[in-house]
């Protein structure tokens, strides 16, 4: 694996460096409102239902394999908390959409040279909201059916051994390209030129889809990784060679 693969991590760190910046500190703080109030509704509706999903997945054994009971509980329970952690993140992300898309252009404007401190505009933001809900409703559509896949992969005795390892794989794509989009969308990019964008930068994409999903399970930290993750994918666009074709957002 060359060594260029392992730059994500190196991404997301300047991404976190960045939006701590006075001229970007202001487009995070709607997010991190946002993300705030959603995932501490999210964590008390999880810690109430969580050993109800744990029992649900968990197989029926046999009373002379009921020992196999203690070697596969953390299993489940691992899958349970790689089901929930990614389906609360894809939501995070379509209700935080908007801002994030707006909070990738800003960042793009500033790795680009052309402003250090770009203005704030409610109505490019409100300008943005039908196209970056329309595109979140694209990758829905993208994740659904290989989530539905895993789920049904999930119930099945035995095959479900399998299911968590997938889950992970999977998410970690999944945080590639939930973050890379929002450059890629506001340079007007289709959803297939950019899947293939992705897929010829495969390692690099992953690595940095890997450091976010790691990132985003640390309690606390977690608040701060998704617009830091959204200023890093926007410098991975652009120092990966990401095509730049930008309108003002009230046009686009």
């Amino acid at each position: 694996m060359p060594i260029a693969a392992l730059s994500g991590p190196q991404y997301l760190r300047e991404g976190l460096k960045l939006i701590l910046s006075p001229g970007l500190r202001l487009f995070v703080i709607l997010p991190l409102t946002v993300n705030l109030l959603l995932f501490a509704g999210l964590i008390y509706f999880a810690l109430r239902q969580f050993g109800g999903w744990v029992d649900a997945f968990m197989p029926s054994l046999p009373e002379w394999l009921m020992f196999l009971e203690y070697i596969l509980w953390p299993l489940f329970v691992v899958l349970v908390l790689l089901m929930v952690f990614f389906t609360f993140t894809l939501l995070a992300n379509i209700i935080a959409a908007p801002f994030n898309g707006f909070l990738a252009e800003k960042v793009e404007t500033v790795a680009r040279g052309e402003d250090s401190a770009p203005p704030f505009s409610w109505s490019e933001l409100l300008a943005m909201l039908p196209r970056t809900l329309g595109r979140e409703a694209r990758k829905l559509a993208y994740f659904a059916p290989r989530a539905l896949a895993l789920l049904i992969l999930s119930f099945i005795p035995v095959v479900n051994l399998v299911a968590a390892p997938l889950w992970l794989v999977f998410g970690v794509w999944m945080m590639a390209v939930q973050y890379i989009d929002y450059p890629a969308d506001n340079n007007k990019m289709s959803w297939t030129e950019m899947m293939v964008w992705l897929r010829q930068r495969r390692w690099r994409s992953l690595s940095f889809g890997a450091v976010t999903y790691a990132a985003l399970l640390v309690p606390g930290l977690n608040l701060l990784i998704m617009p830091a993750a959204v200023a890093g994918a926007t410098l991975f666009w652009v120092h990966e060679g990401g095509k730049t074709q930008r309108m003002p957002a009230a046009r686009q």
